[in-house]
């Protein structure tokens, strides 16, 4: 008697061969993901954005702050400065605190207005380091990646100085807005007087 095929293996095959199918289509779409032009230039961009931020940062904190520190009377960092708000219930008696940290260790109740003007000041080294950048390269590449902008004159909304129309409104910013044409002014002279023929014509009608 011959021997009937064994549907159990044919569908051991399928749902493996399927499996296959769905690993590599997943496989091939991440790479098509993670490896195309636009994700790396973000990454690449990321990744140099991260180094300049950490470059600026020490360059204000470790080279700028410390001279700042010794011309101006702060007798230590910028970063250490702070201020007691409540102390804890090992204050030293005389000099206090020398340090944050031991005042944070003490468990008082600490103001770090010196680490918040540290940060304060990278943020501007970083923003002005930025647009010194950006208007190197806009200098050097006639490339206008610094837009300026301008308030519409009818929405009062910010759009770019050089828009011929407002993209919020749809105003025409060369000032047709304010020319009213007068009756009449499509048929005759621009300011809305008729032409001679036409005043003749009128006479003769008349």
């Amino acid at each position: 008697m011959p021997r009937l095929p064994d549907d159990d293996s044919d569908d051991d095959l399928d749902i493996l061969d399927e499996g296959r199918r769905r690993a590599s289509r997943i496989l091939h779409g991440f790479i098509d993901f993670a490896f195309q032009g636009n994700v790396l230039e973000i990454a690449f961009g990321l990744i140099i954005a991260s180094m300049f931020t950490a470059l600026v940062t020490s360059f204000v904190s470790d080279i700028m702050l410390p001279p700042l520190s010794v011309l101006l009377p702060l007798n230590k960092n910028l970063d250490e400065k702070f201020a007691v708000l409540r102390p804890g219930p090992h204050r030293p008696a005389e000099g206090g605190y020398n340090t944050m940290k031991q005042a944070q260790d003490d468990g008082a109740v600490v103001m770090a207005y010196g680490f918040f003007l540290n940060r304060l000041l990278n943020f501007m080294g970083v923003g002005f380091s930025l647009y010194g950048l950006a208007a190197l390269y806009q200098y050097l590449s006639h490339d206008p990646i610094i837009k300026h902008n301008v308030k519409c004159r009818y929405c009062r909304k910010w759009i770019n100085e050089k828009a011929l129309r407002c993209v919020n409104c749809g105003s025409w910013q060369d000032g047709r807005e304010d020319r009213v044409i007068p009756i009449g002014a499509v048929e005759g002279t621009p300011d809305g007087s008729q032409t001679g023929s036409q005043e003749r014509s009128q006479e003769d009608i008349l």
